[in-house]
């Protein structure tokens, strides 16, 4: 993985499920203060990843790139990864 930084995601809106276009990730529950330790997920083969701190289904969409999320907005954006 050296080379490139993981897309991170949150959900702040409470969304029951969040698509998005990877499979390596990092889920950080909400926006600071809100936020939970940031915890790396892999899906590996699987479609859909749950995150053991927040409940949020992650569910991989390969029609998005890797900083797109359905619903929008769930994509952390200017952290240093």
């Amino acid at each position: 993985m050296a080379g490139h930084s993981i897309p991170h995601f949150h959900n702040d809106g409470g969304h029951a499920t969040v698509r998005i276009g990877v499979r390596e990730f990092m889920c950080t529950g909400a926006n600071p203060p809100h936020d939970h330790p940031h915890v790396f997920l892999d899906m590996g083969h699987e479609v859909e990843k749950i995150c053991p701190y927040c409940s949020t289904l992650y569910r991989y969409d390969p029609s998005l790139s890797s900083n797109q999320t359905i619903p929008e907005g769930c994509a952390v954006t200017g952290h240093a990864a």
